[in-house]
């Protein structure tokens, strides 16, 4: 009876069915913006002062580097990640993060955010490895999404002048991929912010 409800719970949860149906939508999601606290600073109202900072694309484990939405039962078998079947991300997680913390950097900071170094040459660089971004069950009703990352930040002569791992946790308020979307989103704008003001204190006390 206990293997039943696990699985009507995965079915559930996925977004499976057992009656098939006809035509299937994808609802295909992209972080939302975070609001301006009006204390922001703004990459149009300011003259750029700071460092040339270059941000490649974010990388990911091989399970992370789709657009699909991971989620795991810890309740039924915490070791397996199974994806939303109806549901993904419009890019894969990293490449969502990535553009998150480039518009970031260039709107509430006074450093500059290079493409490459064919455009200047970037005194750092902020390298970031995403290492989970999953949905977590705890029951059939309650979860919550876990996001992790490792910065590491390099200067022009390849050496390493600072490194940090980022993670944190943030409750679901829906057991389905919009709500793990939300939770997501809030997850990313807090560790996000968090990065900015390590990075700005970092290249402060490294110059």
């Amino acid at each position: 009876m206990k293997k039943i409800v696990s699985l009507l719970g995965i079915l559930l949860i996925s977004g499976c069915t057992i009656i098939p149906k006809n035509e299937v939508t994808m609802a295909t999601y992209n972080f939302t913006v975070e609001s301006s606290t009006g204390n922001n600073l703004s990459d149009h109202s300011i003259t750029k002062t700071g460092q040339k900072i270059h941000v490649p694309v974010v990388t990911a484990p091989l399970w992370l580097d789709t657009p699909a939405i991971h989620y795991r039962l810890a309740y039924h078998n915490d070791a397996q990640t199974m994806t939303y079947a109806n549901s993904r991300w419009s890019a894969p997680p990293a490449s969502l993060l990535t553009q998150r913390i480039k518009a970031k950097i260039a709107a509430d900071t006074h450093h500059m955010v290079i493409k490459d170094s064919s455009v200047a040459i970037p005194k750092y660089a902020l390298h970031i490895e995403l290492e989970d971004f999953s949905h977590i069950f705890s029951s059939l009703t309650d979860s919550h999404v876990s996001v992790r990352f490792r910065a590491s930040i390099v200067n022009n002569a390849h050496q390493l002048v600072a490194q940090k791992t980022f993670g944190t946790t943030q409750l679901s308020t829906d057991a389905n991929a919009a709500g793990a979307v939300k939770a997501f989103t809030m997850a990313c704008n807090q560790l996000i912010n968090e990065l900015v003001e390590w990075l700005n204190a970092s290249t402060e006390n490294i110059q």
